[in-house]
């Protein structure tokens, strides 16, 4: 059975370059605050008006087919995974298929936040490994900065989230020292609204009695978006940050080493590990535990903050721009996000 290969990698980002300090102006906050908390420096906001999670993930997926040495024709399956689609409905695939000019390719929209490229990544290599598929398209892609709330009350999720977008072009390959080793996927729901954006939303409360909205004066409808969800301003990503926090140090590590024990490594043998860039703490705390070395970790948040599903593409992107990933590394992918969902990916480069 062939091999999944990574053929082609590209990257996104806008160019609007925003600071901690410039973040000042909106909410009580300052640089120390944000970079003692997150290890962020600065991040990235789109053009408003002009730039969409579809067209910047376009951008990065032209950067990736050049770099895979295809035509644009030669794409047979598009995955794109984001937290924050163009539209509620239809989702970013199929915006990205009619800005590329492809014709009846399939389409695949994943939201899964955060760990939403491994998860496509994963499903795309059992395409590939099948036969179905010899050109896939896995782009992960957000603009954050339309839906943040920019006051003091929102400052604990604003000053963290950025925009951006990564994007790989995934082949077959029979040689069997290259390509995705294994892929490895897990959730738990049972604290789903510590990280989450509830509203506006089709749950009309059902999950938690305390959200459930005002009766409406009508029959049918009138839940999705309600006056006193306008009035309470109740649209913003909400997130506890650190329950977050807890639950992704114990879970990255042991995803990681899942990855390794099924293919007989130890941390060791890694050239590099690209963690989702969720907080430099985080992956500081992961490092540690895995003991590994500066050398074999790949951080990129102080540019970018989260850029949740395309943290990870993005980050490998520039790693292997900047040559620390080369022909027959082992690189280790690794995630964890809203849900509670979260995986990593093992492959020899």
């Amino acid at each position: 059975m062939n091999k999944t290969i990574i053929a082609g990698i590209g990257s996104y980002v806008p160019e609007q370059v925003v600071t901690n300090t410039e973040l000042m102006q909106f909410m009580d906050t300052n640089d120390q605050w944000i970079q003692e908390r997150t290890g962020i420096r600065e991040r990235r906001y789109v053009r408003r008006f002009e730039e969409t999670t579809a067209t910047i993930g376009a951008e990065a997926a032209k950067i990736a087919i050049e770099r895979a040495g295809i035509a644009v024709n030669d794409i047979d399956f598009i995955v794109f995974a984001t937290l924050s689609p163009d539209y509620f409905f239809p989702g970013c695939g199929v915006l990205v298929q009619r800005m590329l000019g492809l014709k009846d390719v399939g389409a695949l929209d994943v939201r899964n936040q955060c760990s939403g490229f491994l998860y496509g990544l994963s499903v795309a290599d059992q395409f590939i490994k099948t036969g179905m598929y010899k050109n896939i398209l896995l782009i992960g892609a957000e603009v954050h900065s339309y839906a943040m709330d920019f006051s003091t009350r929102g400052r604990n999720v604003s000053v963290i989230f950025g925009d951006g977008a990564g994007a790989v072009i995934l082949q077959p390959s029979p040689d069997p020292e290259r390509g995705i080793l294994s892929t490895h996927l897990h959730s738990d729901g049972s604290d789903a609204e510590v990280l989450s954006m509830p509203n506006p939303g089709f749950h009309a409360g059902a999950h938690r009695p305390e959200w459930r909205p005002p009766v409406p004066p009508q029959k049918y409808g009138g839940v999705f978006i309600t006056q006193d969800l306008l009035d309470k301003e109740d649209f913003y990503p909400y997130m506890d940050g650190q329950a977050v926090f807890k639950k992704a140090v114990v879970k990255m590590p042991e995803v990681i080493m899942e990855a390794l024990n099924t293919n007989q490594h130890k941390p060791e043998d890694l050239q590099l590990l690209i963690p989702h860039q969720a907080n430099l703490r985080i992956s500081q705390f992961v490092q540690q535990t895995l003991r590994l070395r500066d050398d074999q970790v790949f951080n990129n948040i102080q540019k970018y903050g989260n850029t949740t599903a395309a943290s990870v593409p993005l980050a490998l992107c520039e790693a292997w721009e900047n040559g620390r990933v080369k022909e027959k590394d082992l690189v280790c992918l690794a995630a964890f996000g809203s849900g509670f969902t979260w995986g990593s990916a093992l492959l020899r480069w």
